[in-house]
């Protein structure tokens, strides 16, 4: 790495110093070698820098961040500022854009559309099945699909966008090199080789109970809008539904029952605006998507697992469970051919229940 670029992300990974001071100093001082160079004086001479930051920008080893540089490059990954190609520019206008971030994986998946998919950790099977569905219809579409990596909806959602071979990526609450939850072993090594998972935190760093709010302006960032699958009243999700607001997203919601806590935080949603998504066009229309827009794979004849869907639909079978049961093939990979029959208008997937009838458009 260049020195211009090391001195960059010294300074960026200084503590104390956020997009607001760094900015700061550059403009004061020129470029971020020149702040490291800078005395105590000086730096204190900038509005918003205290003797604190001060002392921890005059305290920065460079040497140490180069460590940490290679360190990110040992796992597989690497440094991305942001005047590399593959910074996505969707997070370089929100409020304390990040100024450097941790990368491994497809970077490039961060370009197009996205959506940030996002729920509670103690969810439904309701909210799971939903997840899995909507997750991955949006997936198969194209449309990349963002989380936050933690237990509950997150996974849930990026295993249904690798189970459709489409875009993920997950933001980490934590650095490479850390899978937390440990739970989520399996998935973490399927992002990094399928998807992609980012973090402004250095590797081998642990979570902290500030890291998780923190990273969530990122997920909702990297996406156009903020679907909320299901949440509680007072769920961490709604934390993501705030930042999708002060950056200007939309933000949509899935209904649930009225009796279940676990959909309260979605039904409040809803009353306050929130656009209702029942099904995968919802999203697509999100996007001004048309069926002429999909992937090739999502139009074309009839495949033997569609035909023996339909087949099994026509039959009687009601529910994804059913279908499962009765075709011998697990849930997941049923919901991903529904989705390609739904995407067709053959199909429509209600919560809980699979009716053959066209989508309404």
């Amino acid at each position: 790495m260049k020195a211009a670029d090391l001195a960059y992300v010294a300074l960026a990974l200084a503590p104390g110093v956020g997009r607001s001071r760094f900015d700061a100093l550059v403009e004061r001082f020129e470029t971020p070698e020149e702040v490291l160079r800078a005395s105590a004086q000086d730096l204190v001479s900038i509005h918003g820098i205290g003797l604190a930051a001060a002392t921890a920008i005059r305290g920065v080893d460079v040497a140490k961040v180069e460590r940490i540089v290679e360190r990110a490059e040992g796992l597989g990954g690497r440094v991305v500022l942001p005047s590399d190609p593959l910074f996505p520019e969707s997070l370089k206008t929100i409020p304390e854009a990040p100024t450097v971030f941790f990368a491994v994986g497809h970077l490039e998946y961060m370009a197009g559309p996205a959506i940030a998919v996002v729920g509670s950790r103690s969810h439904s099977r309701y909210g799971a099945e939903v997840c899995r569905y909507l997750a991955g219809g949006a997936a198969q579409s194209g449309i990349m699909v963002t989380s936050g990596m933690a237990r509950g909806l997150d996974a849930v959602a990026h295993t249904a966008a690798l189970d459709a071979k489409g875009r993920t990526v997950g933001v980490l609450g934590n650095g490479l090199g850390v899978v937390y939850p440990s739970a989520n072993s399996r998935l973490y090594e399927r992002m990094q080789a399928d998807g992609c998972l980012i973090t402004e935190f250095p590797p081998g760093e642990r979570p902290t109970a500030g890291s998780f709010p923190r990273r969530n302006r990122l997920i909702s960032g990297l996406a156009q809008c903020t679907l909320v699958v299901e949440a509680g009243e007072r769920s961490g999700t709604l934390i993501t539904v705030d930042q999708a607001l002060r950056q200007g997203r939309d933000v949509l919601a899935v209904p649930g029952p009225v009796t279940s806590p676990t959909s309260l935080g979605c039904n409040r949603l809803l009353q306050q605006g929130a656009k209702p998504v029942i099904g995968v066009q919802d999203i697509l229309e999100e996007f001004n998507l048309t069926e002429a827009d999909l992937p090739q794979n999502a139009r074309g004849d009839l495949t033997e697992e569609e035909r023996r869907l339909l087949d099994a639909l026509g039959m009687g079978v009601e529910t994804v469970d059913d279908a499962a049961e009765r075709l011998s093939t697990p849930a997941s990979d049923i919901l991903a051919v529904l989705t390609g029959l739904e995407i067709r208008g053959l199909v429509q997937l209600d919560p809980g229940g699979l009716i053959r009838e066209p989508l309404r458009r």
